[in-house]
């Protein structure tokens, strides 16, 4: 190579360096916003009139200490989490009109899988058809979706993807013990899905998020066996070793500190007092805890979102349902926190400004 090739290459390659630095500045920052909100629940309501024939319980007892009076159920035989899953995801992709071969990825945020593989994502993708994404499960338990949106949040800014599903979907009464008082009145099925996308509008989409998972949680809230360490069995089997346990009185103080503590965190990250604040949408695992993290917080009832009266803790599904609920309320700009708390323990907090007027498109 002579001196003059030399210098015609290193000029080319400073004008291409600056072609794409002056491209990338034209460009606008892209944050992730949400677009749209999809849920699903069956149509079977299990009441506390009927879980009071069931074990030993009343309408008064169950409102009076977690505030729930009715739970959607998945009765039909064959059906999992997959089939609420995609219902929610069809939904959503129908209000936004989004191009189904426009999806890059399909995250479900879930406790109770199809199956152990393969993941609950890739069934919904095969339901949907979906010709150009990846799929993949997360378990954060009650926490999974708000985590999920996070790590969808993080691929569209990084430019990895333009749109992606995210789902939280759960059929808990696959893993509800009807002979447990304690713990069969709180739980239902459901799901709810938000289209995730890229913009380069400023002033919406997701801001921060602060997540921890402090790793104490597993003596309170566990499923004893069907994992590696204890896999399935007669014993297990008859032994009801397959469904929810819970220490309610330590999981009640560890939710309320923790959902609480992260709300505070992230107001004092962005800079924002409780008067910026204009909706709270909260894991809904129990009306007292909602009620004790807006005390703790310093919130009114009115700008929490709460709907666990009509469909008690749906675990990873509370949160899109609260949303798609809500939907209507929900206006462009506004301040929304969401925060969640779930086995391990899981928890966290993350801030989005709201990017659509929601009575515009809501159900």
């Amino acid at each position: 190579m002579n001196c003059h090739t030399l210098v015609m290459s290193v000029e080319g390659c400073f004008l291409l360096i600056t072609h794409y630095f002056i491209k990338r500045q034209s460009m606008g920052k892209i944050n992730a916003i949400i677009s749209g909100v999809g849920g699903y629940v069956p149509d079977y309501i299990l009441t506390n009139e009927e879980l009071s024939r069931m074990v030993d319980t009343s309408d008064e007892w169950i409102m009076t200490r977690v505030g729930i009076k009715e739970r959607h159920i998945l009765a039909e035989e064959g059906l999992g989490t997959s089939y609420m899953a995609r219902k929610a995801a069809k939904q959503a992709l129908k209000k936004t009109g989004a191009d189904p071969d426009s999806i890059d990825a399909v995250l479900v945020a879930t406790t109770t899988p199809d199956y152990k593989f393969p993941s609950t994502a890739s069934v919904v993708i095969g339901k949907l058809g979906l010709k150009n994404a990846f799929a993949m499960d997360l378990s954060a338990a009650c926490a999974g979706f708000m985590y999920a949106m996070d790590m969808a949040a993080s691929m569209i800014k990084c430019g990895r993807c333009r749109r992606i599903i995210v789902i939280g979907a759960d059929k808990m009464s696959s893993i509800a013990d009807y002979t447990d008082r304690q713990t069969c009145v709180l739980f239902g099925d459901g799901a709810g899905a938000v289209i995730m996308e890229a913009s380069e509008e400023e002033g919406v989409g997701a801001q921060d998020a602060f997540f921890r998972t402090d790793g104490k949680g597993l003596p309170f809230l566990h499923m004893k066996a069907g994992g590696s360490v204890c896999p399935p069995s007669h014993f297990t089997v008859s032994h009801r070793l397959h469904y929810i346990y819970q220490e309610g009185r330590t999981v009640f103080r560890y939710a309320v500190t923790s959902m609480g503590d992260d709300v505070l965190e992230v107001l004092k990250r962005n800079g924002l007092t409780n008067d910026d604040v204009d909706w709270v949408i909260p894991h809904e695992a129990n009306y007292r805890i909602i009620e004790a993290v807006a005390k703790r917080v310093g919130l009114p009832m009115e700008r929490i979102v709460v709907n666990i009266e009509r469909y008690g803790n749906t675990s990873g599904a509370t949160i899109p349902l609260a949303m798609w609920d809500h939907e209507s309320q929900l206006k462009k700009g506004q301040n929304v926190i969401f925060t969640a708390f779930g086995a391990g323990f899981a928890h966290g907090a993350s801030y989005y400004k709201w990017a659509y007027d929601g009575d515009k498109v809501a159900k």
